[in-house]
């Protein structure tokens, strides 16, 4: 892709800034010096040697320079970005040239102020409100960086940067839109009118190298144990849904628990933005649609699940239920389409199975609600609920069975709940622990030829 035309495609043609010609003897002339912005005039001072640099470097680009191309593009800025400088006789330090020049490729290569954020693996999300205010999340808390976009304006351009290789787009009649980037970092962006501050931007980032087991254990958001027994229930292909709050860690869980799939099974996911990083090689990925700028086209989550089922699916993966798609998932686990996942938000089990049944009637079936916990009783067999503790911590916190119907009421068994012991130097106390009960579906999990030792339901666990 051509830098210019991606640049005059999300940002529009860059406007030329004049340079003053010096009309002084050669031996007049003085090298410019600029320092690093301290007040409001070296900061414009500043901005304008930023802006001017970057036109100039723009126009000396070729115009056929494949911007996938990092470092060739990268090296190729960098010698035209020196050449400027000392055409124009410009003196900057080595810390003040190299700020320059990243903050100039950040803008022809990635997204603006925001890139070194996005480069941090520290940094889990990135919140832009409006031009002056980001903040951004690490280790579970929140924080406001040093960051800034030059106007609103330019946060804009960065929104539209993101949206337009995906198809999708961003104006007053859709004021908002959920995109991701090119490493499947999850992005929702809002801009005014809706939003009152300016374009907001919200990034959740995914690791460059996935959140393993063995790290999920050591920050002890689970148990071996209850690991174990999960592992168990994929391998079996009972139905599997996540649920928990918005930053729980349900993606991050779901990803873990799809690597248990056996590689020679065909995988279908279904998502509205695809971040899912399943390992196995037969997998299909489907990602759902918006409506065109003439309000057609669309192509919806619901859609999309019932046509996986033509597509002789052995798992179908929804990355998350959030409407009268529900339905359909509740029907798919309930024909033959056993081990599928997917998850929702909600406050607890039982709040699943209550958000699960508003989302079937959301569809506008006129069913008995008796009938509609009948469905949801035979297709869910697990859910596993996260938590986000009040330190920042993200812990798995139930591990329920659905275990069938009483009256009209599904009855639910905690297999492994979270036991918290205290709260000691600004950290949550406490273990997942087995409540000593051995699930009905047990069966299945040793029908499919897996045994699980006695001690990981609790049976002779000494408390600790």
């Amino acid at each position: 892709m051509s830098i210019l035309k991606r640049l005059q495609g999300t940002e529009g043609t860059p406007t030329p800034v004049p340079v003053g010609k010096d009309t002084r003897p050669n031996s007049a002339v003085q090298a410019r010096r600029i320092t690093a912005p301290t007040t409001s005039s070296v900061q414009d001072t500043y901005l304008d040697l930023k802006t001017r640099v970057q036109n100039k470097l723009l126009a000396g680009l070729d115009p056929s320079t494949d911007v996938t191309k990092v470092n060739e593009v990268r090296h190729t800025i960098l010698e035209l970005f020196e050449q400027i400088l000392a055409e124009e006789n410009i003196v900057l330090s080595r810390p003040e040239r190299a700020r320059l020049f990243e903050q100039i490729a950040a803008e022809i290569l990635g997204f603006g102020p925001i890139q070194p954020l996005l480069e941090d693996e520290q940094i889990t999300e990135i919140m832009v409100n409006g031009a002056k205010n980001i903040y951004i999340e690490r280790r579970g808390k929140i924080h406001r960086v040093p960051v800034s976009f030059e106007s609103q304006d330019h946060v804009l351009r960065i929104i539209d940067r993101i949206v337009a290789p995906l198809g999708r787009r961003i104006d007053e009649s859709s004021p908002y839109v959920d995109a991701r980037l090119p490493d499947g970092s999850r992005v929702n962006a809002v801009i005014p009118p809706i939003s009152l501050v300016g374009p907001v931007i919200t990034i959740r980032k995914f690791s460059k190298n996935p959140i393993t087991i063995e790290q999920l254990i050591k920050f002890e958001s689970i148990t071996p144990e209850a690991m174990k027994f999960l592992k168990a229930c994929v391998e079996s292909r009972l139905n599997v849904v996540i649920s928990g709050g918005t930053g729980s860690g349900k993606t991050t869980l779901l990803n873990i628990l799809s690597g248990f799939i056996p590689s020679d099974e065909r995988i279908i996911t279904v998502e509205n933005a695809a971040e899912l990083q399943l390992r196995q090689e037969h997998v299909v990925t489907l990602e759902s649609r918006p409506p065109n700028i003439e309000g057609r086209g669309e192509i919806t989550i619901r859609q999309l699940v019932i046509n996986t089922l033509r597509m002789r699916p052995d798992r179908i993966i929804v990355g998350e239920i959030r409407d009268e798609a529900a339905v359909d998932m509740l029907q798919a686990m309930n024909t033959g389409h056993d081990g599928s996942m997917t998850t929702l938000h909600s406050n607890g089990p039982r709040d699943t199975l209550a958000r699960l049944e508003t989302m079937v009637l959301m569809a506008g079936m006129d069913l008995p609600v008796r009938a509609i916990r009948e469905q949801i009783s035979s297709a869910v067999d697990v859910i596993v609920h996260q938590s986000r503790m009040r330190d920042g911590s993200r812990k798995v916190t139930y591990i329920t069975e659905v275990s069938g119907m009483e009256g009209d009421v599904i009855t639910l068994t905690d297999i492994f709940a979270f036991e918290q012991t205290g709260y000691d130097n600004g950290k949550v106390m406490g273990r997942l622990r087995p409540t000593g009960l051995r699930p009905k579906f047990m069966e299945k999990i040793e029908a499919a030829g897996i045994s699980l030792p006695p001690t990981i339901f609790g049976a002779g666990e000494r408390r600790r």
